[in-house]
C-alpha cells in the first residue's frame, strides 16, 4: 500500500464501522462502534478519515469543546499497520486543522498516556511543524478510572497554530 494512494475526507456514518474495525485491530481504547458513527454524522468537520480502495486505513476524531472554541481536541487517531510509519497521522493532523471549521481553532490538544511515546512524538512534531509550544500538562489521574492498570492521562497543548 502506498500513501499517495490514500485519499481524505470528511467521515460519513458508512465509515463508523471502518473506523471502529481499525480500533479493534489495535491498541487504542475501544469505544462503542455507536462513537464512531456519531462521530460522522456530528462532528465530521473535525474529523478525519484516510481511505485506499475505499477501506479506512486511518481517521483522527476530534471535537471543538463549546467552552473553548479556539481548541480542538483530538479524541483518537488511528493508523492501520500497514501505514504506519508513513506519517499518515502527521498528514491527518494537518488536513484536520486546515479545515473551514478549524479557522478559528488556534490550539491542538489532546490527552495521552505517559507509556505512549509514539503519540507524544506525533503531538511534539506537530508543534515543530507549526514552530509553536508544546505544553505538557496533568489531565487526568490514573484514580480517576473504573478499570485496574489504566494509567494517567497527559494534557498535550500544542500552540497558537496560527
Amino acid at each position: 500500500m502506498k500513501t499517495d494512494e490514500v485519499v481524505f475526507s470528511k467521515p460519513t456514518v458508512k465509515d463508523g464501522a471502518g473506523m471502529w474495525n481499525l480500533v479493534n485491530e489495535s491498541t487504542l481504547d475501544q469505544n462503542s462502534a455507536y462513537k464512531y458513527i456519531m462521530m460522522g454524522e456530528f462532528f465530521a468537520e473535525t474529523c478525519v478519515v484516510a481511505k485506499e480502495n475505499d477501506h479506512v486505513v486511518g481517521f483522527v476524531t476530534a471535537f471543538i469543546p463549546p467552552e473553548r472554541q479556539d481548541v480542538v481536541f483530538v479524541w483518537q487517531i488511528g493508523v492501520h499497520s500497514s501505514q504506519r510509519g508513513k506519517g499518515l497521522a502527521s498528514k491527518m493532523l494537518e488536513e484536520l486543522v486546515n479545515r473551514p471549521g478549524c479557522a478559528d481553532v488556534k490550539f491542538v490538544e489532546a490527552t495521552i498516556t505517559p507509556s505512549n511515546e509514539a503519540s507524544q512524538a506525533l503531538f511534539r512534531r506537530l508543534s515543530q511543524k507549526f514552530d509553536t509550544q508544546c505544553e505538557v500538562k496533568e489531565c487526568f489521574s490514573e484514580d480517576l478510572f473504573p478499570e485496574d492498570g489504566h494509567e494517567e492521562e497527559l494534557t498535550f497543548r500544542i500552540g497558537p497554530i496560527r
